[in-house]
């Protein structure tokens, strides 16, 4: 059960995952006895399928729209250690260097090509690299890995669990829905399958099959990764108090420096989005305390203290953060900060960040992974307004979520077609969803549309709420806001 809540188990814990075939969407499950293409496997002991049961170790988030990328640890010899990652066998955690154990993992299976656990370890290991390292070149090897395991033991659910994985971290959603409801089939208490569930269904904005997924996944496999989920899904319907409440309570029960440090972070995060920048870097400094250079925290920590006035550490920072992993969030957000400073050569700092941009997208989409959104978000307010416009009408056509609300409304605004983007702004807020960013966007639109009294409104809410959402748009917000009159 969730932290602080008292929401009853489901009387069925197999009632709503079936195993979709290929290219259907039937929900009838099959007979399983008539399944003679599949391999017989060897009955397993208590033991051992306690331990398969238990492969899944604890959290990462992959609310990917929200800007939440987990990332691992160095030590102080440079070695990339294993942050907290459903998914990845004991083994892998144990040694704590995911290097090190690829490597070991890739020793053992040129030793026993056939062990198709190894090989869906290894998969796992490969999706949590490029995580780590930002760098989408792993997922092609995760996926032939992944892909070995089940040629091998078809239908073995981490494999699939992986597959899932796999399919969220390219943003390929309706894929990931669909591989974690077959690894759910073959082993309902999957812990990755059952989060990685929970991220398809929000990033598909299925936010009532979403929130049915995470008591579902609570009652199954209460634990960080789940808690952490729970409350996201809590907090996209506006309900911060249960959101604080739960992060805070999994905070308490967390023992590892990875879990620390992942449950930290999203209160740092949390705690920001509402305007309370003193205590998110108290958050943040505790994840960093339990790992050092946990990329999330640092980039959370520039965040917040941009935001409270330190710009000068904000920057440094971030530039810290973008040195070690040049991904689309942080560049933009030290470009903007570089533009607020406005010393000399600073606008070519800033150009540059967003050139950066750039060469990630065509990396990420040579290797497999849908990123739109992040044109549609960087390009809009410093690219190719037209490109953002492609680019954010593409994803809205896969998915219909806040996020790509926000982010269609927004390239349809910087296009000029603003009667078109009132709609969208208005359903990127309609859940009860409080982030600055949307509000503005929101105000901007409808002061555009001759709405002053809502675009007041709005943009009022958007600096009462998290006044250093953007160093370069809470200046554009202020100064429109003073044009129609000042604050509501």
């Amino acid at each position: 059960m969730a932290p602080g809540t008292n929401e009853d188990a489901p009387e069925n814990d197999r009632a709503d995952v079936t195993p979709p075939p290929e290219g259907e969407d039937s929900h009838e499950q099959p007979d399983r006895s008539e399944r003679p293409d599949r391999p017989k496997r060897s009955p397993e002991s208590p033991r051992a399928r306690m331990l398969r049961l238990g492969a899944c170790a604890a959290a990462i988030a992959v609310a990917m729209t929200a800007g939440a990328v987990v990332l691992g640890n160095k030590d102080d010899d440079g070695v990339r250690t294993v942050a907290s990652a459903p998914g990845l066998a004991p083994e892998l955690l144990a040694t704590g260097s995911l290097a090190s154990s690829i490597s070991a993992l890739q020793t053992h299976l040129k030793a026993q090509p056939k062990d198709y656990g190894g090989w869906s370890t290894l998969g796992a290991a490969y999706i949590e690299q490029a995580r780590t390292n930002g760098d989408p070149s792993r997922y092609p090897q995760a996926e032939r890995a992944l892909d070995r395991s089940l040629k091998l033991m078809p239908d073995n659910d981490p494999a699939l669990a992986g597959r899932s994985a796999l399919a969220a971290a390219r943003h390929d959603f309706p894929d990931a829905l669909r591989y974690a409801d077959k690894a759910l089939y073959e082993n309902p208490y999957n812990e990755r399958a059952l989060s990685t569930r929970i991220d398809a269904l929000v990033e598909l904005g299925r936010y009532k099959e979403a929130s049915k997924a995470a008591d579902q996944a609570d009652a199954r496999r209460p634990g960080i990764p789940v808690f952490t989920r729970y409350a996201y899904v809590r907090e996209l319907r506006g309900d911060v108090t249960a959101t604080r409440r739960v992060l805070k309570q999994a905070l308490a029960s967390a023992s590892t420096p990875g879990d620390i440090a992942y449950v930290a972070t999203a209160l740092g995060q949390l705690s920001w989005r509402e305007g309370e920048y003193k205590t998110s870097l108290t958050y943040y400094e505790q994840a960093l305390r339990a790992d050092k250079v946990y990329l999330p925290a640092m980039e959370g920590r520039a965040r917040a203290q941009a935001s409270n006035g330190d710009r000068k550490a904000a920057i440094t920072g971030m530039e810290d953060v973008v040195a070690r992993f040049p991904l689309p969030g942080p560049l933009v957000v030290l470009g903007e900060l570089y533009e607020a400073r406005g010393d000399e050569g600073d606008k070519a700092k800033a150009r540059a960040q967003y050139a950066l941009v750039n060469a990630w997208t065509a990396l990420a989409r040579a290797n497999g992974v849908n990123a739109d959104l992040d044109t549609a978000l960087a390009a809009a307010d410093h690219g190719d307004r037209k490109a953002a416009l492609r680019a954010a009408q593409a994803e809205w056509e896969r998915r219909e979520t806040v996020h790509t609300a926000d982010a269609l409304a927004w390239a349809l605004h910087v296009n000029g077609r603003d009667d078109e983007a009132l709609p969208y702004t208005r359903r990127a807020t309609a859940t009860g969803y409080r982030d600055a960013t949307f509000l503005y966007h929101r105000g901007m639109i409808e002061q555009a549309t001759g709405h002053k009294k809502e675009a007041r409104g709005s943009l009022s809410a958007a600096l009462k709420l998290n006044r250093g959402f953007s160093p370069v748009g809470a200046k554009l917000a202020e100064k429109t806001l003073t044009a129609l009159g000042g604050a509501k």
